[in-house]
């Protein structure tokens, strides 16, 4: 995808104009001026102060009107309520990029959005694009530039960008890359995000020679489907890891459907990251914990992970932890252990994990992990190293850094301890090799890097709607659609025309209908209580099953209405739906509900009665492809036990998949289906296919 040209100046401007420049070194203007030059900057750089004056060795124009060329990138950091009025006079005098640093906008209440609508009403006229307000601005620190007002020194020139929501957290970032050893290429903070977003600036950032990895700091998205098909693009070059914060369980809507009561905005992300390549971080030490070894280590073949320790606890507490991240341990061959007991004492243990003993020297350390790097049955090796009791970690760092950095197989170092582990430290930062304090840490980011391999070997294809889709039909329906629930029939028939198998049902307003649409169907039956309102249905009595003969049918009939006008008198029954009863098999759920960021999203899980206590769900964007539907199967029990369990038999798991499917077209299809749920899904025995139960649709006509 090209990058837009409009946003050029902000990543390659030929001058600066600092509109609000202050010689007062207390005032933010005066600090964005000191970083402007201290940068090194080598293209214009002008300040803007009416009063006039010097500020560093250099004038203060008086109006933005008298900037010379070259410039075509402004920085505002001047009181709100002039922006609007500095933004024209940045457009007549050609300057086609701004960035407003100031704060006094949407942040703080009414009067500061109206200034901010104003901001974006003049960028449209003119066509000039905004970063912020309310931000820090950006930097770069290979160009370089640097347009924040943060206190100095800024980041070491590095390979990790940085995308912010918050301009707070930036200060801090930099702080703590420098302490930790890496640098970064670029830092942007977005601000309010009045006109560039987050992605807008993905592109660009991409396309910086210098990055290679880029991380998110996430407080929402501006358009979620264009952010997704944006993020599917980078990722197929270089990684995405986002820390998207504000996981309460407060931002659910209010709805009726399982599906919509457990899907919410945060899963919405998961399964939007999920489509797009983007690793999820849970913490801002996983943010950057991933990122240096994803710029730093080469990508693994497999998940196999060989284990280099001097001491037997910490490697016990790998095992651990690569178990948890789902790395396997590796089998080391013969010839391995017996290269290994070559040079080791007869007491080391030679099997993986690979204890070498307290006394392990720096030679027998690289000798070691050259011989596991060596085995084709790892793929990977986490190297740990406590303070060595007989030598120095300094020194093993030394012996481990040629070897590590001409290997095609990523090592990663839990390096344990603090003060006595120091020069191992720089040792390892300075040749760019990812160490962590605890194994961990360690084994997260090698998860994290084969998770990488395994999206790039993937890499999403698009997905392709199912064959023989009466789309007319379908039309038919939701044009005829008002807001609210559709009935039993109507969603049966939607359901068929995407090619759902849904069982043949009647709906009986009289013991003698029920019985009539009995014999038509065909004996055994099933009769449920037909009402919108009430979900639960078989717990109040409203489900009777198996009923065999027209007695059992007109019995049942009675039984139900009386119970559902007990359990809720306001209930609106319209009578009693009639289906046959469907032979034995697994029940799942699956549902589709529309995001307000991202669109249709299915869910997959364990069905029937007790699937909000259970919560054995996946999410997935919609439509899906068939590897997505696959693995939504794989991530839920009940979808692993359709491969069958010790006394549940098998159940067809192609029809399942293809029902998935199905339904995740359908609910693409249509927006306005605002939530869509086949609750159980019947699933019969390899080959014989499912059948939807029972089915609730919710229709919410879309805003043209």
């Amino acid at each position: 995808m090209p990058v837009d040209p409009t946003l050029t100046p902000f990543f390659a401007p030929q001058g600066v104009a600092l509109v609000g420049a202050s010689a007062n070194p207390m005032k933010l203007g005066f600090g964005l001026a000191r970083n402007l030059l201290q940068s090194h900057y080598r293209g214009a750089i002008h300040f803007v102060n009416p009063g006039g004056g010097m500020l560093l060795g250099r004038p203060m124009l008086r109006s933005v009107a008298e900037i010379p060329d070259p410039v075509d990138l402004a920085v505002l950091l001047i009181p709100a309520a002039a922006a609007p009025q500095t933004l024209r006079e940045c457009a007549q005098r050609g300057i086609r990029a701004v960035i407003i640093a100031s704060g006094g906008f949407r942040e703080v209440g009414a009067e500061g959005a109206a200034l901010e609508v104003d901001c974006l009403h003049i960028a449209r006229e003119y066509g000039l694009r905004l970063i912020g307000p309310n931000c820090i601005g950006l930097l770069d620190t290979h160009l370089p530039l640097d347009t924040t007002f943060l206190p100095p020194p800024g980041p070491t020139p590095g390979d990790v960008a940085f995308i912010s929501h918050s301009g707070a957290i930036c200060a801090a970032v930099i702080d703590w890359a420098r302490g930790q050893g890496f640098g970064l290429s670029r830092l942007i903070s977005l601000g309010n995000q009045v006109d560039v977003g987050e992605t807008d600036v993905l592109l660009p950032v991409a396309a910086d020679p210098d990055t290679k990895v880029i991380t998110l700091y996430m407080e929402g998205v501006q358009d979620g489907r264009r952010f997704i098909e944006t993020a599917q693009a980078v990722t197929r070059q270089k990684p995405i890891v986002a820390l998207k914060v504000g996981r309460s369980a407060g931002a659910r809507q209010a709805v009726a459907s399982h599906t919509g009561a457990l899907a919410g905005e945060d899963s919405a992300f998961t399964a939007a990251f999920r489509q797009a390549g983007i690793i999820r971080a849970d913490t801002s030490e996983e943010l950057f914990d991933w990122a240096r070894a994803l710029a730093w280590c080469p990508l693994p073949q497999g998940r196999r992970v060989g284990v280099l320790t001097n001491a037997g606890g910490p490697g016990v507490t790998a095992v651990d932890a690569l178990d948890g991240v789902g790395l396997v341990m590796a089998h080391l061959g013969m010839v391995t252990r017996q290269r290994l007991q070559e040079i080791l004492p007869a007491a080391a243990n030679v099997h993986n994990p690979v204890d070498m003993l307290a006394g392990a020297s720096p030679e027998q350390y690289a000798a070691c992990l050259r011989i596991l790097l060596d085995d084709d049955g790892v793929d990977s090796v986490l190297v740990i190293l406590p303070p060595p009791p007989m030598h120095t970690a300094g020194a093993v760092a030394r012996t481990l850094i040629p070897i590590i950095y001409t290997s095609a197989k990523p090592v990663v170092v839990a390096l344990m301890g603090e003060r006595l582990i120091q020069e191992a430290v720089e040792h390892f930062r300075a040749a760019r090799v990812p160490e962590y304090r605890f194994p961990e840490r360690a084994a997260s980011a090698l998860s994290i890097l084969s998770e990488r391999a395994e999206y790039l070997a993937e890499m999403r294809a698009a997905a392709v709607p199912p064959p023989n889709i009466d789309r007319e039909a379908a039309a038919k329906i939701m044009q005829a659609a008002a807001d609210g629930f559709l009935p039993a029939q109507t969603v049966n028939d939607l359901l068929r025309a995407y090619g759902i198998c849904v069982p043949e049902m009647g709906l009986a307003r009289t013991p003698q209908e029920a019985v009539q649409w009995a014999e038509r169907v065909g004996y055994p039956v099933v009769l449920k209580i037909a009402a919108e309102e009430i979900v639960h249905k078989s717990d109040i009595g409203c489900v009777q099953l198996n009923l065999t003969d027209a007695a059992a049918v007109m019995a049942a009939f009675t039984t139900i209405m009386v119970n559902g006008r007990q359990a809720q008198p306001a209930a609106a029954i319209e009578g009693v739906t009639v289906q046959p009863m469907i032979p034995a098999g697994q029940e799942i759920i699956i549902g589709a509900v529309q995001d307000p960021q991202f669109g249709a999203m299915m869910m997959f899980g364990s069905g029937g009665v007790e699937v909000e206590q259970l919560k054995d769900v996946a999410f997935a964007l919609a439509p899906l492809t068939e590897a997505e539907a696959v693995k939504m199967l794989a991530e839920t029990w009940a979808g692993r036990r359709l491969r069958g369990y010790r006394h549940l038999l098998p159940g067809d798991q192609a029809q399942t998949v293809e029902t998935l499917l199905r339904l995740g077209q359908l609910a693409a299809d249509w927006p306005q289906l605002a939530e869509i749920e086949i609750n159980p899904l019947r699933v019969l025995a390899p080959g014989q296919g499912v059948a939807a139960v029972d089915a609730r649709a919710r229709v919410k006509k879309v805003a043209s």
